[in-house]
């Protein structure tokens, strides 16, 4: 249900001008290779689609001053890939304001007894003081695993969490990590990832990925009966209970999945990981790396899915079905078959009140391309997409979505934003939180695309319907009409008025 059209790439080449023009020549010149317009490639895609080429420079640390919007490695281990973890607890090790800020914003859905044997949404801190920079934390580190242990019994693991200050002091977590966990006979993680690492929160996913395959995997022996048809789901947070609604579809289908992590995952399910038959990543950029492990030392394949929107839905069912057989196949094209009157209820309500909208989309991980072909079933256009930490090969598979003239921003500055949503009034942003209410001061609707503003879930067939629904209230909201004030409004005609 892909949309045929181009962007205007002539206003955003003048957009992307204009802005540049406004820094010194060094700065400029270094943001000039992270701003682009999509362009044709004489190459082409599944389905017979014509690629487009975002060429655009990522993955390179900002420049000072220019209001990032990028987190830290911290960010990307304990925000993303080990706190969704929900039976371990995971200490924040360092000052207590990043486990505070960091604390429960991912909404992260989970199942279980909050402080008995499930902990996602509790913070846990090291809290360190001043003397602790002068001495080292090595011993309170000790003191809060054995506390953990006497207070929380049945958690089955902990993770070390590292900030800044434990890499600049040079902690040995490592030594301490080993030392209680054979004392508490638990599975005990340090994770280096100290804020100051990196670029971004993007080398956090890395360390956080390391960490499973040095700390985790073919650690004790796992008591696992396989099936043929058992399939890790990787790299799904749970956002909102995205990751139930995966995996009731490919249950639905005839798979079983052994690990859905870390969104509302065990320990367990990430031990025994290396027993499935195939991996299924959904964000590629913070979890491609254990599953790259996982081909190469056990053989386990791994392929990317994507389940915003029907269209989408339905071709990562097949070419997951493809991979297990005709058995699989034939269920899948019921389950298509079986949700098609949903989806074509939600699309005739939804697409005439959407048909022709435009979006502006900044977000990390994967929504930038996987979000876009969920919007163009309803009608609407994306006229601009960026990453805040991705690396090439996510603006490379960003070619297989996008269409000629899409303006593409990497990293995009807080200023560079704002001028390019002035210069192009979409009528959708969909970005994070830091983002929502500058832009709808300027009299723009916003949906928060990082943890779907308080909704969800979004993936599926159901979540499809939740997508539909959110996007229509945010640009259809009255409010937008009481935007201007009454005597900035236009007169409207006479005659206009009794044709209605």
């Amino acid at each position: 249900m892909s949309l045929d059209h181009e962007n205007n790439g002539a206003l955003h080449e003048k957009l992307i001008e204009e802005v540049l023009s406004q820094y010194p020549d060094k700065a400029a010149k270094r943001r000039k290779k992270h701003l682009s317009v999509a362009t044709r490639r004489d190459e082409i895609g599944e389905a017979g689609k014509v690629l487009s080429e975002c060429d655009v420079k990522s993955n390179i640390k900002s420049i000072p001053g220019v209001m990032t919007i990028r987190g830290c490695a911290y960010a990307g281990s304990k925000g993303v890939v080990w706190g969704p973890v929900k039976d371990m607890v995971h200490i924040s090790h360092g000052p207590v304001g990043c486990g505070q800020y960091s604390w429960s914003q991912r909404r992260n859905y989970y199942t279980g007894m909050t402080g008995i044997d499930t902990f996602v949404t509790m913070q846990f801190t090291s809290d360190f003081q001043e003397k602790d920079i002068v001495f080292g934390g090595d011993k309170k580190l000790e003191q809060v695993i054995d506390e953990i242990e006497e207070l929380f019994p049945l958690n089955k693991g902990i993770t070390v969490q590292s900030e800044c200050p434990i890499g600049l002091i040079g902690d040995d977590i490592e030594a301490v990590s080993r030392k209680k966990a054979k004392e508490h006979d638990k599975t005990i993680v340090p994770v280096r990832c100290e804020g100051f690492r990196g670029v971004s929160q993007s080398l956090g996913h890395h360390i956080a990925n390391d960490a499973i395959r040095d700390w985790v995997f073919d650690k004790k022996e796992v008591e696992f009966e396989s099936s043929p048809y058992d399939v890790n789901v990787i790299g799904d947070y749970n956002i909102g209970g995205d990751a139930w609604a995966s995996r009731i579809l490919l249950e639905e289908v005839g798979l079983r999945v052994v690990g859905n992590w870390s969104g509302d995952a065990t320990l367990a399910e990430i031990e025994r990981a290396p027993k499935a038959k195939l991996n299924l990543i959904h964000c590629y950029r913070s979890m491609n790396y254990i599953c790259r492990h996982m081909e190469e030392k056990y053989g386990i394949a791994w392929m990317e899915y994507n389940f915003f929107g029907p269209s989408q839905i339905e071709a990562s069912l097949r070419k997951i079905a493809k991979h297990f057989g005709p058995e699989i196949e034939d269920k899948t094209e019921a389950v298509i078959a079986k949700y098609r009157p949903l989806v074509d209820a939600v699309i005739a309500k939804y697409r005439p009140r959407l048909e022709g909208k435009t979006v502006m989309l900044y977000v990390g991980g994967l929504r930038p391309r996987h979000v876009i072909t969920a919007y163009e079933d309803l009608g609407m256009e994306i006229v601009g997409t960026g990453y805040e930490f991705g690396h090439n090969d996510d603006y490379q598979r960003t070619g297989h979505y996008v269409k000629k003239g899409t303006l593409i921003y990497d990293d995009v500055t807080g200023y560079e934003l704002e001028k390019f949503i002035e210069g192009i009034r979409p009528d959708l942003v969909g970005s994070g939180i830091k983002e929502k209410y500058p832009v709808q001061k300027m009299g723009i609707p916003f949906r928060q695309m990082h943890s779907w503003d308080y909704s969800g879930p979004y993936h599926g067939y159901d979540g499809f319907a939740i997508f539909a629904r959110d996007m229509d209230l945010a640009i259809n909201y009255p409010v937008w009409d009481l935007y201007d004030a009454p005597w900035k409004k236009k007169a409207v005609p006479p005659a206009a008025i009794a044709a209605e």
